[in-house]
Order: C-alpha cells, then sequence, then structure tokens
C-alpha cells in the first residue's frame, strides 16, 4: 500500500505513530510548495531502454576473461554450447520480468516483485542486503576496473599503483552519482553512447574473426568437443559463470514507471537486448577462436587485447579504453536503476523517507542515488569486495528465482489481473529451477562464503522487526529522525513526489 504524498519542505515537528504493517514514521502536517509537478518523467525510451540493459550486461568481463568457462568445460564445442544454452536461459528470465514488468506497473524490480508476491518481510531483507552490501561492492569493483583500465595507457612499462586505481575509481563513481542526481535525460544519453561503444568494441573483435573463417582459420574448430573432459563440478561451475555474464537483463524493471509505454517497450527492449548480447557473446568467442588456441586463451590475462595484437596490430592500444568505457557503462546503467529500487522501498516505508524525495527543478531521486556513494567509498578504501561479494553471490539468484516464482503464485492468486504480455507457464517454471540450481551451485562450490553470506542477508529479518514493525520507539529518537529529515530537504532542494496514479 502506497502512503499519500505530499509535497512538503520542511516539518514543523509534529508527527504519526508508526504502525505495525511494515512501514516507518512518515512525516506530515509540512507546508507545501508551489511550482510544477514534482514526479519522476517517463523518459526512459525504446532505445534507452535497451542501452540500460546492453550497457548493464555487458561489463569487462567479455573483452578481459571470458575463459572460466572454457577452463571448467575442456574444449571449444562445450564452451560455445554453454554460452549459448546459458544466453537463452537469460533470455527466459527476462521475458519473465517481462511479464511482471507489464503487469505490475510500479518500479523497484526484484523488490517490488517479491512485495506483491510475499509481503513486506522479504520484500524488506531484499532492500536491505542490496543497500548496505551488494550494491556498494558490486559499484566498487566494476569502477576499480575502470579504474584500472583507464590508467593502463599511461603504465605501459610499469604496474599501475593501487592508490592511483583507487583515486581515479573514486573520482569516477562520484561523477555517475553527480550525472544521475542531476539529470535523467544526460544520463540516459551517456548510457546510449556507452551502449554504442561497447556494440562497436565488439564488432571489431567480430568482423575481424568472420574474417578469418572466410579464410579457412578453423584449426580450432576441428574435433571441438574433443579436450579435457569436463568434470561433474566443472560443468555446474562453468553454467555459474555464463549466467553471471549475461546477469544485468533485469535492470529496466527497476525503472518501469519512468519508462514510455510500458506494455509495449520493456518486452520490446528485453527481447531486442538478449538477443543482441546472446549473438554477441558467441560470436565474440568465436572470433576469439580463429586466432587463438585454448590453451592460449586459458593463459591469456586480457584475451581481447591477445587478438587484437595478432590481428589488429598498434590498435590494440586502443583495447583498454574501450574495456573502461564499458566499465563506465556498467557503473552508469547500474546506479541509475538500483536507486530507483531504494527510492521504491522508502516510499513503501521500508527505509528512511528521506529516499523517496525528488529534486524540486531536476526531478531526480536525488537522495536515493546518493545514498551509496558513502559506503561504496568505504568499500572502496578499507574492504575486501571480493570477498563480500563471494559471500553475497547466491543471494542474487535466490531473490530473482522468490520474484519469478512469486510470478507463477500471482497467476493462481490473481488470476484477473491484467497481463498486457504473457509467457508460457514453463518459462518461469523452468527459470525458478535454474535459480534453484545457481544457489545449490553456490553452495556446493563455496559452502563457507554462502554460509556467511545467507547469515548476513538473515541479519535483515531482525531489522525488519526492530525498524519497521516495533511501534514503541522513544520519542526523542522519532524527533530526531524528524529533524534530520527536514534538514536534509533542505539541504538537498528535495520533496516527496506528488500523487500520481500506478497501474
Amino acid at each position: 500500500m502506497f502512503r499519500k504524498m505530499t509535497v512538503p519542505t520542511v516539518s514543523d515537528g509534529s508527527y504519526l505513530e508508526e504502525q505495525s504493517n511494515g512501514r516507518l514514521v512518515s512525516v506530515r502536517n509540512t507546508k507545501a510548495v508551489q511550482g510544477d509537478k514534482v514526479v519522476l518523467k517517463k523518459k526512459v525510451t525504446f532505445l534507452r531502454g535497451v542501452s540500460i540493459i546492453i550497457g548493464t550486461i555487458i561489463g569487462a568481463g567479455i573483452f578481459i576473461s571470458p575463459k572460466g568457462i572454457l577452463e571448467n568445460t575442456g574444449s571449444v564445442g562445450m564452451s560455445l554450447t554453454i554460452w549459448t544454452v546459458c544466453g537463452i536461459l537469460s533470455l527466459f528470465g527476462a521475458l519473465c520480468y517481462a511479464e511482471l514488468g507489464t503487469s505490475i506497473k510500479k518500479s523497484g524490480g526484484h523488490y517490488t516483485y517479491i512485495l506483491e508476491a510475499f509481503g513486506p518481510l522479504p520484500a524488506f531483507v531484499r532492500v536491505w542486503v542490496e543497500l548496505l552490501i551488494i550494491r556498494p561492492a558490486a559499484t566498487s569493483v566494476i569502477s576499480l576496473a575502470f579504474g584500472r583500465y583507464i590508467l593502463e595507457p599511461l603504465f605501459m612499462q610499469c604496474e599501475i599503483p593501487d592508490l592511483a586505481v583507487k583515486l581515479i575509481t573514486a573520482v569516477a563513481i562520484t561523477l555517475v552519482m553527480v550525472l544521475n542526481s542531476m539529470s535523467v535525460s544526460w544520463s540516459a544519453r551517456i548510457q546510449i553512447f556507452l551502449t554504442f561503444c561497447k556494440l562497436v568494441a565488439i564488432l571489431i573483435i567480430i568482423v575481424p574473426g568472420v574474417m578469418q573463417l572466410i579464410k579457412g582459420e578453423t584449426q580450432n574448430f576441428k574435433d571441438a568437443f574433443v579436450g579435457n573432459a569436463a568434470s561433474v563440478k566443472g560443468l555446474p561451475l562453468a553454467f555459474y559463470s555464463g549466467m553471471y555474464a549475461y546477469s544485468g537483463w533485469f535492470y529496466l524493471n527497476f525503472v518501469t514507471e519512468e519508462v514510455e509505454n510500458p506494455e509495449k517497450n520493456i518486452p520490446l527492449a528485453i527481447c531486442t537486448s538478449m538477443v543482441i548480447v546472446t549473438v554477441g557473446y558467441v560470436l565474440t568467442n568465436v572470433a576469439y577462436f580463429t586466432t587463438i588456441s585454448p590453451e592460449d586463451l586459458l593463459m591469456s590475462k586480457a584475451v581481447a587485447v591477445t587478438f587484437s595484437e595478432r590481428l589488429l596490430g598498434s590498435f590494440s592500444l586502443a583495447v583498454p579504453i574501450f574495456v573502461a568505457l564499458s566499465c563506465f557503462g556498467s557503473m552508469n546503467g547500474g546506479i541509475f536503476a538500483v536507486s530507483r529500487m531504494f527510492y521504491v522501498a522508502s516510499r513503501e516505508g521500508h527505509l528512511p523517507e528521506i529516499l523517496s524525495m525528488i529534486h524540486v527543478r531536476k526531478h531526480t531521486p536525488l537522495p536515493a542515488v546518493i545514498v551509496l556513494h558513502p559506503l561504496t567509498m568505504i568499500m572502496l578504501f578499507t574492504s575486501d569486495i571480493y570477498s563480500l561479494l563471494n559471500f553475497l553471490s547466491f543471494a542474487r539468484w535466490l531473490f530473482i528465482g522468490l520474484a519469478v516464482a512469486g510470478m507463477i503464485y500471482l497467476r493462481y492468486k490473481r488470476p484477473d489481473m491484467p497481463r498486457p504480455f504473457k509467457v508460457p507457464l514453463f518459462i518461469p517454471a523452468l527459470f525458478s529451477f535454474t535459480c534453484l540450481f545457481m544457489v545449490a551451485l553456490s553452495l556446493y562450490a563455496d559452502p563457507v562464503n554462502t554460509g556467511i553470506g545467507f547469515a548476513i542477508t538473515l541479519t535483515g529479518v531482525p531489522a525488519y522487526y526492530i525498524f519497521i514493525i516495533w511501534d514503541k520507539k522513544p520519542r526523542w529518537f522519532r524527533r530526531i529522525l524528524d529533524w534530520i529529515t527536514s534538514s536534509l530537504q533542505i539541504i538537498l532542494e528535495v520533496v516527496p513526489e506528488e500523487d500520481k496514479e500506478i497501474s
């Protein structure tokens, strides 16, 4: 249930009593401001939707080290098969989210769908872990890749200092968050440009690879399924690597309320993006094998660099720049999308109210964007972020699987819900099983870190009852929260979104 929005600038110091239905305390009796209606506007077109999905899926991995699958499958043929199968399964998941996005026209992605199907507790746990650990750590990792590769041309003959990487990374993170705070339109335009750069980079690899095939360079494809036998443990790990490479197809659903004509554009953007990415990934790997043997590919530190050095000569110097631009696009798309999850969670009363407010002139969810900045900086300079991601790698698939299972549940719980786009039931059933398999695989491959991640996730349960359900908080505590909210409203020039109809 949404709380009724007003247009306040500052509180008069009165409070609403906290409720026991999964909501935070809310500010009331505020003075309204005059001006244009303050809402998140529908500025995500079909092209921008495609750029969000492709721009967040394609990161550095396909250019640097797409060898995890080959390493665990043992043969060229099986590795290409895994790339294709994972692309198809990811398309199935994306189709499920297309149905969810057209039937539940609210932003927030996983959080919103879990909330609709299973209620506030699991939804809160999802956003709790995302805010505190997953998103800051994920942003730090992709940003560090950007920092390393943007500096590589300047340090050709020596090792890049870690401090320099972290400093340029901090600048990049700040730049992305400022961009997303200032303008939705400019953020989307830059995302389109960066997505175009990624596709150009992939074509630079694919086109010479196709020319190699035309010339008859097929020696690495002879007896393609002959090689080191894949182990029982290896194939599942290869599958895990493949599914991780395609992750990001769900980000458009985080901004559903800002999509123009969502009934048409969400399914079309999702299907178009997944076809482009799947074909691009498979053809890129085919291109690599026209020039690089499986043994050399496994030994290469940067496969795209090795490929371009053999076929493109000095143009290989441009590869680090393309990789850096690819990482920057993933940063921009991820922050743009995930900030809407925090915005919606706040609107539902599961995060501090300030996060559901919008800048009065820019019409951006400024607080929901910048809330990640201090947490990301802390992790960037102090934490073992790679271990944190290992701890919580299972959580992504657990909650995605839960959201898709919720879609099946809603088919029976709410059969009359309008569904402009509807997929056959076997697709969500198969994908839910795939997510369950990914969770089980995490436990099998790394039980210690997965157990730690599960424990971290469970901290969301007591947090829910302490911060959301408990309605006996001291009055002084509620007064401080209200003062902080009012002060931040003045500093950031933000107000709650005005009433708008959400189907």
